[in-house]
């Protein structure tokens, strides 16, 4: 494991404060012979070759957007700091979803930087602020665990960051006056729960809470990604096609799954490897649930056997690096083949997922989606003699029955978070019409748990969903994820030939 730079000395009988006995594992040399050493006899650095990104002028468009909906007021958007996952080991870095959508930056970049939107006469000054690479004659250099390049590498220079996003970027130390300028008379606005420090000074300058202001801006920079621009919609293409890629390592690695007393695990790791290896990693926890199982909507634990004869489903998607994700579920046969009761409940749940995409075009509400689906599923469960009382009425507000078995929403929005848009006011989200460039979910699915005395004995411990992606277009829909097998025929086909 990784050793924290620390002090090369403290005397025994010196009283520590709490925070800092981490350090006394290790040793950091203090003497300024060291220091000269160090700080010496390295290579002139060599300039990257660094050019402006393609989506430089896309997040330019978004942060024309919110800067035209909050004139004459300073926004401040932090990407986020480290967070701790155990003592001092931080979890791998992803920045705030707003910050990456007007900054354009993905992946693990960069921790503590603070996006602000300074007001001007007409519109306003976009500048990063962040910590750039320290000079090699620095402390932080060799002993900085946060930002030296001895432990995390090489970061951006100014320059660099400037070119690769087209903002103004400026030392992170010049975020507190830069925010503080005309207090008291420019409306400050920060994005709430994305880094309390800057929260904490962003309040100390307001002098006053400011909750409904924060929330407003969180709230447009949620509705503002409910229309993905070209860039965002090529980038979702990207993460469909690396996680159908992750499916079929999965047909492949079922045998494995089967032999090992936690095939669920074997599952999970062989398409986190593929996220890892194709894109920045999973957008969410993937779900990996065999048999009764899968009746838990959000299973992660994943420790489950794998048993030949269930089915196996298996919520995924792959986070490319620009932080855009897939969510996609099939389920499947373990031994390749539907059992008579699996298909029956299988394509109960399939014909509502076709319901839902028949009906999907511009104009329609998100809201409609959900009802078509579940009309189908009502119908079913009242054919199998499940409901107490007809489809008709259990669908109504005043019934409800059939949410026993599918008990979540059909749709959700889809983009930089695999729950996107969230924030989003009622009418913009549940309650608005479909538009060319919306992304989003269909998924219904049947959830009949094994110890439900409400279902026949052949029903219990099966659970079934089929989630897509899909796209709004100027006259419909576009299934992203078509490329994976929905039928059951047309599965059983696919798992056969990869089986080969």
């Amino acid at each position: 494991m990784m050793s924290e730079p620390t002090s090369e000395s403290i005397p025994e009988t010196s009283e520590q404060e709490l925070a800092e006995r981490g350090s006394n594992r290790s040793q950091r040399p203090q003497s300024q012979a060291f220091r000269e050493f160090v700080g010496a006899d390295w290579a002139p650095r060599t300039e990257p070759d660094v050019t402006r990104e393609p989506v430089a002028d896309h997040a330019a468009r978004r942060r024309d957007a919110i800067s035209a909906a909050f004139a004459g007021e300073r926004l401040v958007v932090p990407a986020g700091p480290l967070k701790v996952r155990s003592n001092d080991t931080d979890y791998r870095f992803r920045p705030h979803s707003a910050f990456a959508h007007l900054t354009g930056l993905g992946t693990d970049e960069e921790p503590d930087a603070v996006l602000v939107l300074h007001p001007e006469e007409t519109g306003h000054e976009a500048v990063l602020y962040f910590r750039p690479l320290a000079a090699r004659d620095t402390e932080e250099f060799y002993a900085d665990a946060r930002y030296g390049e001895f432990w995390v590498g090489a970061r951006p220079t100014l320059a660099e960051l400037e070119t690769r996003t087209g903002l103004r970027c400026a030392h992170i130390d010049e975020l507190p006056d830069a925010i503080a300028k005309d207090a008291g008379h420019v409306l400050l606005r920060v994005v709430p729960g994305s880094d309390t420090e800057v929260e904490a000074l962003v309040e100390k300058i307001r002098g006053t809470s400011a909750e409904e202001a924060d929330a407003a801006l969180a709230e447009a920079l949620s509705e503002l990604r409910l229309i993905k621009d070209a860039w965002e919609v090529e980038q979702l293409r990207a993460a469909v096609a690396a996680s159908a890629e992750g499916f079929a390592d999965i047909v492949r690695s079922l045998p494995a799954a089967v032999a090992h007393p936690r095939g669920e695990r074997v599952i999970e790791g062989v398409f986190g490897a593929k996220a890892r290896e194709e894109g920045n990693g999973i957008g969410y926890d993937t779900i990996a649930a065999a048999g009764d199982h899968a009746t838990t909507l959000h299973w992660i634990r994943n420790d489950g056997v794998v048993r030949a004869g269930e089915l196996v489903l298996v919520d995924a998607g792959v986070e490319v690096d620009s932080l855009y994700t897939a969510d996609i579920t099939r389920t499947l046969p373990v031994d390749g083949t539907f059992t008579d009761i699996q298909r029956t409940i299988y394509t109960a749940v399939l014909d509502a997922a076709d319901a839902a995409f028949a009906v999907a075009r511009p104009g329609l509400k998100f809201r409609d989606l959900h009802t078509a689906a579940l009309e189908v599923l009502a119908e079913r469960l009242e054919q199998w003699g499940l409901l107490p009382v007809e489809a008709a009425v259990a669908i109504t507000p005043q019934g409800q029955q059939h949410r026993r078995w599918m008990p979540h929403g059909t749709s959700h929005h889809l983009g930089l978070d695999v729950h996107d848009c969230a924030q989003a006011r009622r009418e913009m989200y549940l309650d608005a019409e479909l538009a060319p460039g919306m992304v989003f979910t269909i998924e219904p699915g049947l959830y009949f748990k094994a110890d439900d005395l409400a279902v026949p004995e052949a029903y219990r411990g099966i659970g079934v969903r089929i989630e897509d992606d899909v796209l709004v277009t100027a006259d419909g829909v576009e299934n992203l994820s078509a490329a994976l097998p929905r039928r059951p025929e047309d599965v059983e086909a696919w798992m056969a030939s990869l089986a080969r």
